[in-house]
C-alpha cells in the first residue's frame, strides 16, 4: 500500500464519487427573528385550508449580505404557530411538523423554482385532516408562486412617475 490508506478507506473514497447524484431541491432555513419579523411584516399572505403563508421573493437579508451571489436559490422556510392556536406545544410542534413535510415531500422533486422566503403557520385543521390535504394546499401554493412576479411592486409606491 503505496498510499498509506487501508483498502476499505480506499474503497469508501473512490465510491464518494461514482454515486449517482439526485436532482432534488433542498429547503433552506428563514433564520433569525429579524428576517421572520420582516416577512410576518412586508410578506404577502397566501390562504389555504390547512396552512397560511406570508411570503416574498429573493434571498433573506442576512444569507445575502454573508454569501453574496453564492447565497443559494430555492425555498427559504420558516413556521410559527401561536399559543392562539392551540394551548398544547406537543399538538402545535405536530401541526408544524405535518405542513412543513409536506412541503418539503413536494419541493424535492422540483427541478427549478423561483426563490421565495416562505413563514408557515398551519390551521388547526392541518393537525386532524389527511396528510393528502396538506400536500394538495402545498401544490395549490406551488402553482401559485410560479404564477407570481419575480419582483412584485414594493408597497407604497407610486405606479407612474408622475404625480
Amino acid at each position: 500500500m503505496e498510499c498509506g490508506l487501508s483498502p476499505w478507506a480506499i474503497v469508501l473514497h473512490t465510491t464518494h464519487y461514482a454515486l449517482p447524484t439526485t436532482h432534488s431541491m433542498l429547503l433552506h432555513h428563514l433564520r433569525g427573528r429579524k428576517t421572520n419579523d420582516r416577512v410576518l411584516r412586508l410578506g404577502t399572505l397566501w390562504r389555504g385550508k390547512t396552512f397560511q403563508v406570508r411570503w416574498m421573493t429573493g434571498v433573506p437579508r442576512t444569507v445575502w449580505l454573508e454569501k453574496k451571489d453564492k447565497a443559494p436559490q430555492g425555498i427559504y422556510l420558516g413556521t410559527f404557530a401561536p399559543v392562539s392556536l392551540e394551548k398544547r406545544a406537543v399538538l402545535r410542534n405536530r401541526m408544524r411538523r405535518r405542513c412543513k413535510e409536506a412541503l418539503r415531500t413536494e419541493y424535492k422533486d422540483e427541478t427549478s423554482f423561483p426563490t421565495f422566503q416562505l413563514l408557515l403557520s398551519p390551521r388547526s385543521s392541518s393537525l386532524t385532516c389527511a396528510f393528502a390535504e396538506i400536500q394538495t394546499d402545498v401544490r395549490s401554493l406551488f402553482s401559485f408562486l410560479r404564477s407570481c412576479p419575480v419582483n412584485p411592486p414594493k408597497k407604497g409606491t407610486a405606479s407612474s412617475s408622475l404625480r
